[in-house]
């Protein structure tokens, strides 16, 4: 269920346990969690953030920011606390969050994420009006290039050919790099989940084995044949790895 009140948006599902939110992309909405949000809710109450990335203050455009958004839509649900999953950009805000309010974070779920590596923005960077660019890109995104459908290359390429979006994509990308996480990820003591894409290209395996290796809670799940949106490419063994975690740890 879609729920919307003041400034916020947000996907709401399941009844009872610890409160899980999650966090999408920089390319992405609350939708990429698909499936998944349909086994993890059986169990748990599950809240999907719109981060309304496109929208708002150009000067308010940082992962930062973004953390403190986060901050003020769990003060206005009045959660104390939730285990937080986030793809690629929003596992960056996770991070930040954490070590920011270390408090409302009881664990953390990261696939794909950001804050170690960001590839060069230079070729990666979408060229607008350039449409067979646009898919050949967003087919990267996924192992099996059919997940990156008509639908989604519109959208994508609806993003990429609007000045103003244009901007606020380099703003936020910008933004992550010069938040690099490393010196902090030893000093985050909550359970991390790393769940990974074998054939991740965007975030390429070597990212997670830096994040476990500096991370000192935490354990690493590897899923094959799997790019950089594991929860959409294989809901399923993502939902099995997230349920295992969260039964294992809380």
């Amino acid at each position: 269920m879609i729920k919307k009140e003041g400034k916020f948006k947000w996907l709401e599902e399941g009844t009872g346990g610890k409160p899980i939110i999650l966090l999408h992309g920089l390319m992405g909405g609350i939708d990429n969690f698909g499936e998944m949000v349909d086994f993890i809710s059986a169990e748990y109450k599950v809240y999907g953030l719109d981060l309304k990335l496109f929208e708002g203050s150009l000067l308010k455009v940082s992962v930062t920011s973004l953390s403190d958004y986060l901050h003020k839509f769990m003060r206005h649900l009045n959660l104390k606390s939730a285990v937080l999953i986030g793809n690629s950009m929003g596992g960056h805000i996770g991070l930040i969050f954490a070590k920011e309010h270390p408090e409302m974070v009881d664990g953390l779920i990261l696939t794909g994420s950001s804050g170690l590596y960001e590839s060069a923005m230079g070729d990666s960077f979408p060229r607008r009006g350039d449409k067979d660019y646009i898919r050949k890109k967003t087919e990267e995104v996924f192992y099996d290039p059919k997940v990156a459908t008509d639908e989604l290359v519109d959208n994508v390429f609806e993003i990429a050919t609007n000045r103003i979006s244009t901007i606020r994509l380099l703003g936020y990308a910008k933004s992550a790099i010069r938040h690099n996480m490393a010196e902090d990820l030893p000093n985050l003591k909550i359970p991390v989940c790393l769940i990974w894409g074998a054939e991740d290209n965007v975030t390429p395996p070597h990212v997670a084995e830096a994040f476990h290796k500096l991370l000192p809670n935490s354990e690493l799940n590897w899923i094959p044949l799997c790019g950089h949106a594991a929860m959409w490419e294989h809901p399923k063994r993502f939902s099995e790895i997230v349920l295992h975690f969260l039964k294992n740890k809380f």
